[in-house]
């Protein structure tokens, strides 16, 4: 039997990849239990509807799915009566989505691709408002903005040691406009930087979940090994 304090956590997201690893970020987190993975809005649904899957407190949306938009499952959510906790795990950058998402009640927003330090942060965070306002039947005002506080930590999410921001940001612009797989060399040649660094940037994007790796077939000499997106979005 689980530890009635233990967060269980649904994972949505069509890309297959990303869904894995956003899953298995979820488990290496003490406190939290992955009750299902959902790879879209009509899934979601049918395991929040299912009793035999049991109450979920936290999703993980993405808000681009094949069968839906996630702001439509959020208010498909909202209209069944449920209160899940939703953070949202997304490429999305439109302003109108992240603003139509902070109004319909999510705790955070995290833009892919990340590190699993950024993930860990973001739930780290929202685990301590999660248990700000656990087990008690009145809260009070202290309560209440410690627990809002915990959503918005002030310190920066920070990069493995030597990676920039804008270099990834760069990379990760370059290898989703790329409409075929590509090679660390070829993203070191486009952007001016070394295949050192470029394999560096794009196998941290792997590791996000952002980005997929595979040998190249078919390359003379020593196999290559090839990068796509995971997602071509925006």
């Amino acid at each position: 039997m689980s530890d009635p304090h233990t967060i269980r956590v649904l994972v949505v997201d069509d890309e297959p990849i990303a869904l894995a690893a956003h899953a298995d970020y979820v488990r290496r987190l003490e406190g939290f239990e992955v009750v299902a993975e959902a790879h879209g809005m009509g899934a979601a649904l049918a395991v929040l509807n299912d009793p035999a899957v049991g109450p979920v407190q936290l999703i993980l949306l993405d808000m681009n799915l094949t069968d839906g938009h996630g702001l439509d499952l959020l208010r498909r959510i909202h209209g069944l009566g449920l209160v899940p906790d939703v953070v949202a795990i997304t490429a999305v950058r439109d302003v109108h989505v992240v603003r139509s998402a902070i109004a319909l009640g999510i705790s955070a927003y995290l833009i892919k691709p990340f590190s699993f330090a950024a993930f860990r942060e973001k739930l780290d965070s929202y685990r301590s408002y999660h248990d700000e306002l656990t087990d008690r039947t009145h809260t009070s005002q202290d309560a209440i903005d410690r627990a809002l506080s915990q959503l918005r930590p002030t310190g920066k999410l920070v990069l493995p040691k030597g990676m920039l921001p804008e270099t990834l940001a760069s990379v990760s612009d370059w290898l989703r406009k790329q409409d075929v797989p590509a090679s660390a060399t070829e993203a070191a040649t486009s952007l001016a930087m070394s295949r050192v660094t470029a394999r560096r940037y794009l196998d941290h994007l792997v590791e996000a979940g952002s980005a997929a790796k595979a040998p190249r077939h078919g390359s003379p000499g020593r196999p290559e090994l090839e990068y796509r997106w995971s997602r071509h979005s925006r």
